[in-house]
């Protein structure tokens, strides 16, 4: 159990049968009346974000989360099927479970599934990717001043903005969190 007072971001936690991970927390002690803790909590099967106050005595169960490094196969249709590299077990996700995560990621490479008593509830694509760029306008030169940027298609479909000196053809790193170029490989 894990009092109010105990609270730290990223942490997981079971509140009213949901599983929430806190966002923000703030201690507050006002000049008047009981201190209290001010949170934004993130449901995270339904990712909404709700924010509520606890006295700092009140105390909550810390959810189990379950991450796996599985090996994205491939997609199929709405199914997105992962493998267990250890026992070779294959597991379909559907759309709503993967969302954007896989926009950057290629087939055959490690992810961690993310599942809270068995039921997968998300996917953690690894924090930087390497892709080839597979369509971009070409950059003029002199053009530089400002620090301009073009729009760029990776081999996994998604468009990345990256410098003007970044060619058709050539590998870039990503910030898979962000969705920003990095350096060119």
């Amino acid at each position: 159990m894990i009092s109010a007072g105990d609270f730290r971001n990223g942490l997981t936690i079971e509140v009213d049968n949901n599983v929430l991970q806190i966002v923000e927390f703030q201690h507050v002690k006002p000049g008047k009346g009981a201190a209290f803790v001010r949170t934004k909590l993130k449901n995270i099967k339904s990712g909404g974000v709700v924010e509520r106050t606890f006295r700092p005595t009140e105390k909550f169960p810390q959810a189990r989360i379950d991450r796996k490094d599985m090996q994205y196969l491939y997609a199929d249709g709405d199914l997105f099927y992962f493998m267990d590299t250890e026992t070779y077990d294959q597991v379909a996700l559907n759309q709503d479970t993967v969302g954007d995560a896989l926009k950057f990621v290629k087939e055959n490479e490690m992810c961690k599934v993310c599942s809270h008593n068995g039921s997968v509830f998300s996917v953690e694509p690894p924090l930087f990717v390497e892709l080839d760029i597979t369509d971009t306008e070409p950059g003029f030169k002199g053009d530089t001043a400002t620090g301009a940027s073009k729009p760029a298609t990776v081999e996994t479909g998604a468009v990345v903005y990256v410098p003007l000196f970044v060619d058709m053809g050539d590998k870039i790193k990503i910030d898979t969190r962000t969705g920003e170029y990095l350096s060119r490989v």
